[in-house]
């Protein structure tokens, strides 16, 4: 259980067909190489960004399988697991295990309130039944449940292959007090795109965000001027990418992601609803977005 994970941990939507709104295997096997090809340093299928709340069982599975071969071990995947069910997050665990995941990320999913005790049955049982690591992935926005800093160092500590955290609160002293409860043990990963500058200077591993699909230049470059302890250039090259990073997270990443692909070139199709796809005005306001940060 070594896999470490540290970088742009690039988040891919996952295509559907134009034609039958069925998955679009081939052009996800082309986005996850590109992203690949891009020098992301780990590809994370099947999480908010995919549309795994949208998936059936057949199409989750092929998902996470196809993702794992597309990769082809060039550099982590790292797979998404929520369900309403302890059950059914251990039955996908185990699947992405055996389909060659080097990590799965787990978010609990509430329709109940869980209590701590509920919370930690849930991990505790997810951890037991795979023998790769684990990431706790805490996102109160989707999830309905917030894992409090304490909480989280609770399982890091007491479960053996919990051993990371991807904190997507929006709240910087949540990651300041990670730090502080395990000393600098326990990596934590940015999941809000506009912490990331902040977030790496607080001490993040990696920022784990859906920009590398459309600007991985950007993201990569920024990672390389905060580890090369360029500050001045890492303002620069956050503040160049910044205004797409607020329109992704305030457009709705499977939507907005999607319709940035199709102006660079390659049609995932769109997102399924009850999700709509982009409309016209806002499309046109991606572009110049993208235009803009690339000039």
């Amino acid at each position: 259980m070594t896999t470490t994970l540290e970088g742009i941990i690039a988040y891919p939507v996952t295509p559907f067909s134009r034609t039958d709104g069925g998955l679009d295997l081939d052009r996800l096997a082309v986005l996850v190489d590109r992203l690949v090809t891009a020098g992301c340093h780990a590809v994370a299928p099947l999480g908010s960004t995919g549309e795994s709340a949208y998936l059936d069982d057949t199409e989750w599975y092929a998902v996470a399988e196809a993702s794992v071969a597309a990769v082809a071990g060039r550099v982590p995947t790292v797979v998404g697991i929520a369900d309403l069910t302890t059950r059914g997050a251990v039955r996908r665990a185990r699947f992405a295990e055996q389909a060659g995941a080097d990590v799965v990320m787990l978010l609990p999913l509430s329709y109940w309130r869980l209590d701590e005790a509920e919370v930690v049955r849930h991990y505790t049982a997810v951890a037991a039944a795979v023998g790769i690591p684990l990431m706790i992935y805490n996102n109160p926005a989707t999830a309905g449940v917030d894992l409090p800093p304490e909480l989280i160092h609770r399982l890091f500590r007491e479960v053996d292959n919990i051993t990371m955290v991807k904190e997507s609160s929006g709240n910087l002293q949540r990651m300041h007090r990670l730090t502080q409860l395990s000393d600098g043990e326990l990596p934590f990963y940015n999941g809000s795109n506009p912490l990331a500058l902040a977030a790496f200077a607080a001490g993040a591993s990696g920022w784990c965000t859906a920009a590398p699909c459309l600007i991985p230049d950007l993201t990569l470059e920024l990672h390389r001027a905060v580890r090369a302890g360029d500050l001045d250039g890492a303002r620069e090259v956050f503040h160049r990418q910044l205004p797409v990073l607020q329109f992704l997270l305030s457009g709705g990443l499977p939507k907005t992601v999607k319709a940035g692909l199709g102006l660079l070139g390659l049609d995932v199709g769109a997102p399924r609803e009850p999700l709509l796809p982009l409309d016209e005005d806002r499309t046109a306001q991606l572009a110049r977005l993208l235009a803009d940060a690339a000039s």
